[in-house]
């Protein structure tokens, strides 16, 4: 099911319920004692610098695998960190060992996870803030963002309601010859029951990457009719043919960028496992090399502005996703359920925002 762990991080009390959260989600991913020690050190980086330089901000840690491909199924851990504060002026300097704008510092931190780290990025904005994400694991190369070979990249993170054990949401992805496809379950309502229908769809994904994504709706369907039910979208990209598909049951959001600007993929009404509809729309789009998709639950509100920095696309795709987590809630607009957003990012070589 889908674990979370979720930390404010207000003041350096904290910092130590952030390292022990890395150190169960390690144990959770069944990962080796080197790793969780990597994983346990970022992790206190990443918060002791939003103590230090952000006024505070969050820890949010999810288990990263397995994910991807059916050849890459390598457990592991994601450590996102995400703040308000005053963002970082020169990204490239605070990512050298012994950079620091603080007299107590070292400056070892940012550097620190980024040598050590399977995977790292970082994003941020001065008078916006700042997230950096880092994925751990026992084997290289490291784990997903999944990239294909015209460098199609998939990623996001997870969140629960009220910082609960688990979440109702639930994302994967997987590819099948040049089709990638993206896929989000929210399940009816949040907690562990709700976990339980959000797994079930991911499972069905894993063995359905050959399928359409309607047929892939019909498949959860069957599926998740002992649980509660579940909103689920499914996004697909054919490389081949450079078209992306796109189905919805109930309320999931999705948002494509086009060279024309952001528009709506609507999901039919309904609930995959409960009252699926007798048809399913499928949205077919151009995927262009500055396209860019978010899809996300509900937890999400309803109005959240995309992102308008040209650099993002470029960024880790777990990275966009908990940039537009951050910036769409508020302390004014406190969210209400799990919260859960996967992107699909373009190739970043290719010099397009």
């Amino acid at each position: 099911m889908s674990r979370v762990w979720d930390i404010p991080v207000q003041d350096s009390t904290r910092v130590r319920d952030v390292r022990v959260a890395a150190e169960a989600a390690c144990a959770r991913a069944g990962l080796d004692a080197h790793s969780t020690a990597v994983a346990a050190l970022v992790a206190t980086e990443l918060a002791t610098n939003l103590v230090k330089h952000a006024s505070g901000g969050r820890i949010v840690i999810n288990l990263a695998g397995p994910s991807g491909t059916r050849a890459q199924a390598v457990p592991g851990v994601q450590i996102a960190s995400l703040d308000h504060g005053p963002g970082i002026d020169d990204v490239p300097a605070a990512l050298r060992d012994g950079y620091t704008t603080a007299r107590t510092s070292l400056g070892a931190g940012l550097g620190t996870c980024l040598r050590l780290s399977g995977d790292f990025d970082l994003h941020s904005r001065p008078g916006r803030g700042t997230v950096a994400v880092a994925r751990i694991s026992p084997v290289r190369p490291p784990l997903p963002p999944y990239s294909s070979r015209t460098g199609v990249r998939a990623g996001g993170v997870n969140t629960s309601l009220a910082h609960a054990e688990h979440s109702g949401d639930a994302f994967a992805w997987v590819r099948s010859g040049p089709r990638v496809t993206l896929m989000l379950a929210d399940g009816l309502g949040h907690g562990a029951k709700a976990a339980e229908a959000s797994t079930a769809a991911v499972e069905v994904l894993r063995r359905s990457a050959d399928l359409p994504p309607v047929e892939i709706l019909r498949q959860m369907d069957t599926a998740l009719r002992p649980t509660r039910g579940a909103a689920a979208g499914v996004a697909q990209l054919d490389e081949s043919t450079g078209r992306l598909s796109y189905a919805g049951v109930g309320n999931i959001g999705a948002r494509l960028r086009t060279d024309d600007g952001w528009q709506h993929l609507i999901s039919h009404p309904g609930i995959v496992g409960a009252h699926f509809p007798a048809t399913v729309p499928l949205h077919r789009s151009a995927w262009q090399p500055g396209s860019l998709l978010v899809l996300h639950s509900d937890g999400l509100p309803s109005r959240w502005v995309p992102p308008h920095d040209p650099r993002l696309a470029a960024h880790d795709p777990a990275v966009v996703a908990a940039v537009v987590l951050r910036d769409a809630g508020s302390a004014a607009r406190p969210v209400r359920d799990d919260t859960s957003v996967a992107v699909l990012t373009p190739d970043p070589s290719d010099g397009r925002p």
